[in-house]
């Protein structure tokens, strides 16, 4: 596409037109074949064989199309229970500096997280707790039975700096497996913006950007539940920028976001954790917008200008 948002929109919209027609006529095409298919006397004869290898040629299209249209695709893990990710008094502290100070809430099965807070607030460290990485001063959080989390830590200390894009994302497999879809390895990889000769590139000479488009590749692909996503805008183009906010509105789990584009978050987010002052976070439930004025009405000329943080009283 060409253009700002607005004409991205347009585009896309001629283009599920399209879609639509030719899914129409596929369709058409289906249901003559299936109606041949139950009249035949058992399609033994040559002509019926090729005319059953023609229907079973359609119905692979319908996922072939979506495999290669599809920006980005985010395959659901196992089925969500009620009972997500809940934080239960939890207090943690860095240094003479108190993150969060009996902090509680509970994830909804379906709901998009947005967590919001100056820089040094803990929102990273939240989620090291949540994986186990780093523990509470006090407090838990408590994963549910049915919880399979995907999250790569942002300091990939892991990653092997003279393994290609490539071999990092896929394993090295010429496949990878998304859900029930079986896509093209490499194909995989340049939704992510990775074309040609930089899917060969060392991990270890990777830009900021490179490096973020390389975690959410990884992480995306995992097949789980609940998504932990720090900062997954940062340095990315718009095509993958609004590729990950459709593949997050169709994605069934639960997705919990670190992010300072407030912009992004506006448009995926159904819920706000957000830090306020004096080491205390606010739950909210509704967009970015409708936090960001429901705080003015409750905060009103007591909103600090300049993040806050309760000192460690030893």
């Amino acid at each position: 596409w060409q253009g700002n948002y607005s004409s991205w929109l347009e585009q896309k919209g001629k283009r599920l037109q399209q879609e639509e027609k030719t899914e129409s006529k596929r369709q058409k095409a289906l249901a003559r074949e299936l109606e041949w298919a139950r009249l035949a006397p058992k399609a033994r004869h040559a002509k019926g064989k090729a005319r059953l290898a023609a229907y079973d040629k359609l119905l692979n299209e319908d996922t072939k199309s979506k495999e290669e249209k599809l920006e980005l695709f985010i395959p659901n893990g196992p089925r969500l229970g009620s009972n997500v990710i809940n934080a239960e008094s939890v207090t943690k502290s860095f240094g003479d500096r108190v993150l969060m100070e009996n902090l509680n809430f509970s994830l909804p099965p379906n709901g998009i997280v947005g967590i919001i807070g100056p820089n040094g607030a803990g929102k990273s460290t939240m989620f090291k707790m949540i994986m186990g990485l780093e523990q509470p001063d006090s407090g838990q959080f408590e994963i549910g039975e049915t919880v399979k989390i995907s999250y790569v830590d942002q300091a990939h200390a892991e990653l092997d700096p003279e393994k290609s894009v490539w071999e990092v994302i896929t394993g090295g497999n010429e496949n990878i497996e998304l859900g029930k879809v079986i896509m093209n390895s490499r194909a995989y990889v340049s939704k992510f913006n990775f074309q040609g000769a930089d899917q060969q590139k060392k991990v270890g000479y990777l830009s900021g950007g490179e490096r973020n488009r390389l975690h959410l590749a990884m992480t995306l692909k995992q097949e789980a539940n609940v998504l932990l996503l720090d900062e997954p805008t940062n340095d990315i183009d718009i095509n993958t920028l609004r590729a990950l906010e459709e593949a997050l509105d169709n994605f069934a789990g639960c997705a919990v976001i670190i992010t300072h584009d407030r912009w992004f978050l506006d448009r995926v987010a159904t819920h706000i954790l957000a830090y306020e002052v004096d080491s205390a976070w606010y739950w909210y439930e509704g967009t970015y917008s409708e936090y960001e004025e429901a705080k003015k009405k409750r905060l009103g000329d007591h909103e600090p200008k300049r993040p806050r943080f309760k000192k460690l009283v030893v």
